[in-house]
């Protein structure tokens, strides 16, 4: 079965946060919905359709910003109450708008994440998990990295609580409470009810998947089948299903992202197929909405996608259009509410019914016309009235506010950085800046032009300049970068909106000295080892504060504990680092020379301001040289290989048009010929690579011999030759001799 899905836009409201958009229930079967949303002003909105038009049912006075919109109610009746999460507050109301429940928490923090079973509340804010029984405090738990998303396995299927915290460091948190008496219902606060007795909490075990996880939500909507399967979403774009027992978990299927797609930002179970199997709702933050179905061995399978503008940050299956028309209903990040809807656009209908639809049609255009006019009329009021303002002596400039989501992330895949800049209204022009050395790299969904000023690197450490001019009606823009470790500094972004007055906002983003490193949790023990020791009187909160300056996807905060060990592994080399600190003492392992070199010329520099006085020790393992050429060889031999056949296409191309055939060619030149697009384009994809790969192979025969004390620096145009003429063998005897 086709699955053909038209889009209806219904209403917008302010900027919104991911999950704060829902359907309230049905009264029957395939009836229409009410949908409920809240933005960044805090404003909760409850709206129906009635003949094509949105008419609200409540609408909440403005206040703190809404982060999280979730539905409550008694378990196994309706969930009907409405929950929302601002600042550090929790407010609930009932479907008719009246408000309810008013119940400050005690978290210090900005309420991040939250969720709703019964009369348990588990609310997370950026490193604190706090759980809630008829609005009492029952326990806590510190999370060593943030914590983006919580979510609790249902209650009423499963003989214990089972809340599952998604952590930034790649990991899923299992908690486990014990609890042994069952509250009536969180949204029945002032009535009397019998109250749980919690006897403590504690981790069950941690799980670690393939992404930073965004999001979590329970299959089909109820924990699958054991009533423990759990869906997860990660920020670069992959998509799994683990099943959560009490001694395990159990991986059960996972949907890598290969075509480069958005992170996932929301997840919804619907059957919109119409088949009586619930189907996978996605939206991923660069507006791609997808249907998955599930095959006879329940593995997910794409039916049906489509991109909208802007991210999306709610999603769910419902019916608020029309009875008995199924529809996706998602709302965006600049406040949208749009339907994906399975009501036909043109339908097929006799005379007299056509005439009666193009009448509701006319009635609806010319209303539309009425409206734009107005608006078209109130506008040139305002400019007016601003203009006659903007000329009197007591004159007053106000820079409009215009909310910014960014994000700045590491790609595994390609060792790069995405900056993804999304605006609530239309992006005029970006200018992106630099102090440090860096490749911007194409981007395929990128329409903007871009243009490079002259820089003066010696005088001014400007490395770059680069501005991209937008087409009409572009809200997001995604750029792609690649820098180079040892070298560290700021990238900044201004970004100029089509509005006026004309107002810029900027940016700023760090360049780390380890930038192409990335946290893991399992390492190669068995690799050839170099060892970095540092002592002094330093505390544990400076060294970690070293370690977040030098690496990336380390938790801002120090973790608990007198002693730590993260794990990294280079994106683009395939080289690990080991790094154990507490106070007094940091010492980092890594089978790649230069790195260690990098983190002590950085470590012993930030020492320097802070006048702190280092001991450095360090031990060469002269097998890693080897065993790092040996992980380069392969990317090396492959670009050479890449940059020799590109230029050999444009002379293959004249032969061929001199010969008028290809015949004569071996079939290596022939294959090169078959080819020649698609090589030239990777070839331009990757700029720099061949010299990025060369200046890594200087770094590393430099860095071996100033640990043992001598200047090489002069040999280095002779290694240079040697790497034109490449060969492995040669290099290693190289590495050797010198």
């Amino acid at each position: 079965m086709d699955l053909n899905l038209n889009r209806a836009d219904y209403l917008q409201v302010g900027v919104t946060s991911p999950k704060t958009m829902k359907l309230l229930p049905a009264s029957r079967h395939r009836a229409t919905q009410k949908v409920v949303i809240g933005d960044h002003d805090g404003v909760v909105m409850c709206f129906g359709m009635k003949k094509g038009e949105a008419v609200a049912v409540f609408k909440t006075l403005p206040g703190q910003k809404i982060a999280r919109l979730e539905l409550g109610g008694v378990l196994n009746t309706p969930q009907e109450k409405i929950f929302i999460a601002a600042g550090s507050e929790i407010r609930g109301f009932t479907k008719r708008g009246k408000q309810f429940l008013s119940f400050e928490t005690n978290l210090t923090e900005s309420i991040k994440a939250m969720h709703i079973s019964g009369s348990d509340l588990f609310l997370s804010a950026s490193y604190i998990y706090n759980h809630y029984c008829d609005c009492k405090d029952q326990h806590y738990y510190l999370s060593g990295d943030k914590i983006n998303d919580v979510i609790c396995l249902p209650v009423e299927r499963l003989p214990r609580i089972t809340p599952v915290l998604a952590c930034q460091d790649r990991v899923l948190r299992v908690l486990q409470v014990i609890r042994s008496l069952t509250g009536v219902g969180f949204g029945n606060i002032r009535k009397k009810s019998q109250h749980s007795s919690y006897e403590g909490s504690d981790v069950l075990y941690e799980t670690e998947v393939p992404g930073p996880p965004t999001v979590l939500a329970l299959h089909n909507g109820n924990g699958g089948d054991s009533g423990e399967d759990l869906l997860y979403g990660t920020s670069d774009g992959k998509l799994g299903l683990i099943q959560i027992t009490t001694s395990k978990p159990i991986h059960k299927w996972e949907i890598r992202n290969e075509k480069k797609r958005g992170g996932i930002l929301c997840v919804d179970s619907f059957d919109i197929v119409g088949d009586g199997v619930k189907d996978l709702l996605v939206g991923r933050d660069d507006g791609l909405v997808e249907v998955y179905s599930f095959d006879n061995a329940n593995e997910p399978v794409l039916r049906f996608d489509q991109m909208l503008s802007e991210s999306i940050t709610s999603i769910q299956g419902g019916c608020i259009g029309k009875d008995g028309y199924d529809e996706i209903v998602v709302s965006t990040y600049s406040g949208w509410v749009t339907g994906l809807t399975t009501e036909p656009i043109h339908k097929e209908s006799g005379p007299g019914e056509e005439l009666k639809i193009n009448q509701e049609m006319q009635n609806k255009i010319s209303s539309l016309r009425v409206e734009l006019e107005q608006l078209q009329y109130k506008v040139l009021q305002e400019r007016e009235k601003y203009q006659q303002s903007s000329q009197s002596s007591k004159a007053k400039s106000a820079v409009p506010s215009v909310s910014i989501n960014d994000k700045f992330t590491l790609n595994k895949d390609d060792a790069s950085y995405s900056l993804i800049l999304e605006v609530q209204t239309a992006i005029d022009n970006v200018l992106i800046q630099s102090d440090v050395p860096i490749d911007l790299l194409d981007v395929d969904k990128n329409s903007a032009v871009v243009s490079f000023s002259s820089c003066d690197s010696e005088s001014n450490d400007n490395f770059l300049l680069a501005t991209y001019r937008c087409q009409a009606n572009t809200t997001r823009l995604e750029l792609k970068i690649r820098s180079i470790e040892g070298q560290y500094g700021t990238l900044q972004a201004y970004v100029t909106p089509r509005i006026q007055p004309k107002t810029c906002q900027a940016l700023q983003y760090l360049i780390k000295p380890l930038s192409l490193h990335q946290r893991t949790h399992f390492i190669d023990h068995d690799r050839p080892m170099n060892t970095l020791t540092l002592t002094g009187q330093f505390s544990f909160a400076e060294v970690h504060s070293w370690v977040v300056f030098c690496l990336p996807e380390v938790p801002e905060k120090p973790p608990a504990g007198e002693c730590v060990t993260f794990y990294f592994q280079n994106t683009f080399l395939d080289t690990q680092l080991e790094s154990t600190y507490r106070k007094g003492e940091g010492v980092f392992k890594s089978d790649n020379i230069s790195t260690i070199s990098i983190l002590k010329d950085v470590l012993s520099k930030e020492a320097t301001k802070r006048k702190i006085n280092l001991n450095i020790s360090y031990e060469i393992n002269e097998v890693s040289v080897k065993h790092t050429l040996k992980l380069i060889h392969p990317k090396l031999e492959y670009q050479l290989l890449l940059a020799k056949k590109v230029q050999l296409i444009d002379a293959l191309k004249e032969l061929q048009v001199h010969e008028g055939n290809t015949n004569f060619l071996i079939p290596e030149y022939r294959c090169i010929l078959e080819e020649a697009d698609h090589l030239q384009e990777e070839y331009k994809k990757q700029p720099a690579h061949l010299e990025r790969l060369y200046g890594m192979i200087t770094d590393l025969f430099i860095d071996k011999f100033k640990f043992k004390g001598t200047n090489v620096k002069t040999k280095v145009p002779l290694l240079l030759e040697i790497l034109d003429s490449y060969d492995q063998n040669a290099l290693i005897a190289f590495f050797d001799a010198a």
